[in-house]
């Protein structure tokens, strides 16, 4: 795996177009007088997502019902928790969601609801995939795993050819297996590569910290079901791996709707580490937006669908995506660099499929050069 920084981003000929770029953004943002923090339109939707968590909870711990309204109950809480993640969690551990540092890490510990750690979080997604994306060997989000091929600069085994197909099923499970072993992987290897550079006892202290929020997080959601609301242990089970697969599943297909389409770029650096793009513009050949125009899609997902505007500018607040959309991408034509989008939910999701397909048919490149 590449170390990281081993990567540079270097073209002197597109800096003029990042450096317009913030500009006129910013000068929406002035022009307008408005923050480029959360409004009221952000809190009130961080209200109705966490009652839409918390609620079907303390129901279940509260009122005796059916088991078939037990299941629909924590299908909610899956739901929900998908909806927090993407909206309120992921825009305060960018720092987007306020200009208060205490607000952002009180909103960011909403990732410790569904028994995560944010620390490795940040490591992940603010670190590597923001900074390497696509980049094979650095950006965790295309790494083969699972038998799974997201990226063309990975060796294609025989059962990739039908990994469209069973894609689905993985989806469902991807929030199971981080809660119970992708953490503990993530910080021992983050440790070793030197992307943890916490020194001993902070690494200590890091783990006795992701051990407690397992041991709330089980008891919580697993323990005490059992012990006051009188559920059996196999009710339980399944609930809670409903509410994962429900979840899971709506967080990896969004996620990848992003980035592992038709059109999106796989970057491989030179020799001597050097992507020939500025950052800037590695982000617009690598991030692929979707359904732009559907509102009620753009709410939940947290501009989610947005992923232009938010890797160019992930410090700004989801909720004004849509307003500063037009501007990126008038700028970009400006300079001649595509803006990708995929126009609606269904174009993306089977591009997305069309991608799976190909990759597992398609050999590595440096397979076909030998």
């Amino acid at each position: 795996m590449n170390k990281k920084g081993s990567v540079k981003f270097v073209n002197p000929d597109q800096h003029l177009f990042y450096q317009t770029l913030k500009e006129n953004v910013n000068r929406y943002f002035k022009e307008n007088g408005i923050s480029t923090h959360a409004n009221a339109q952000m809190v009130t939707k961080t209200i109705v997502l966490f009652i839409m968590y918390l609620a079907p909870y303390v129901l279940l711990m509260t009122t005796p019902m059916s088991y078939g309204l037990a299941l629909g109950l924590w299908s909610l809480m899956g739901v929900a928790f998908a909806g927090i993640g993407m909206s309120v969690m992921h825009d305060a551990n960018h720092g987007a969601y306020s200009d208060s540092p205490g607000v952002n890490k009180m909103m960011g510990y909403s990732l410790n609801m569904v028994g995560s750690m944010v620390f490795n979080w940040k490591l992940q997604h603010n670190i590597l995939h923001h900074t390497y994306t696509n980049i094979t060997g650095l950006d965790e989000d295309i790494q083969a795993k699972a038998g799974m091929r997201f990226t063309p600069n990975v060796p294609l085994n025989k059962p990739h050819r039908w990994q469209f197909i069973y894609v689905f099923g993985l989806y469902g499970i991807m929030t199971l297996y981080w809660i119970i072993f992708k953490d503990f992987f993530q910080l021992v290897r983050y440790r070793k590569q030197g992307v943890n550079a916490a020194s001993s006892r902070e690494y200590r202290m890091q783990f006795i910290k992701l051990l407690a929020i397992k041991a709330i997080y089980f008891f919580a959601i697993i323990a005490a079901p059992i012990i006051w609301a009188g559920f059996s242990f196999w009710q339980v089970a399944l609930g809670f791996v409903v509410m994962h697969v429900v979840g899971s599943f709506i967080l990896s297909l969004v996620f990848q709707l992003a980035h592992t389409v038709e059109g999106t770029d796989h970057p491989t650096p030179d020799k001597d580490g050097i992507v020939h793009n500025i950052w800037a513009v590695h982000q617009l050949q690598t991030t692929m937006n979707f359904a732009r125009k559907n509102k009620v899609l753009s709410w939940y997902v947290g501009g989610l669908n947005f992923q232009v505007e938010h890797h160019l500018f992930p410090k700004i607040c989801h909720v004004h995506y849509p307003k500063i959309a037009p501007i990126v991408k008038q700028t970009a034509e400006q300079f001649n660099i595509p803006y990708l989008e995929n126009e609606t939910f269904w174009i993306a999701l089977r591009s997305h499929l069309r991608l799976l397909y190909d990759l597992g048919r398609i050999p590595k490149l440096d397979d076909i050069m030998d």
